[in-house]
C-alpha cells in the first residue's frame, strides 16, 4: 500500500479509496476531508503544498495526488 493510500485511510479508514477513480464525485471525501489531507502530506512529506494546487483536480485520485507530490519534489 502507498504512503499516500495509508494517510487517506487514517482520514476515512471506513473508504476503499483503490476502487475510486474521482474522490469528490464518488462523494469520498469533502472540503474538510481536503484540508486534512493537505495537511498530512505536507507533514509527512516535508513539503507546503501551495494554495494555488489545492483544487479537486490534484486530488481527486491516489495517481493525480501522487502526481502532485512529484510536481512537488517528492517521491510519493
Amino acid at each position: 500500500m502507498s504512503r499516500v493510500l495509508d494517510i487517506l485511510a487514517q482520514i476515512r479508514p471506513e473508504v476503499d479509496f483503490e476502487r475510486s477513480q474521482d474522490f469528490f464525485e464518488d462523494g469520498l471525501l469533502d472540503s474538510f476531508d481536503l484540508v486534512t489531507l493537505v495537511s498530512e502530506l505536507d507533514k509527512t512529506y516535508g513539503i507546503s503544498i501551495d494554495g494555488m494546487h489545492i483544487v479537486p483536480e490534484n486530488f481527486h485520485n491516489v495517481a493525480a495526488i501522487e502526481a502532485l507530490l512529484t510536481r512537488s519534489g517528492v517521491v510519493p
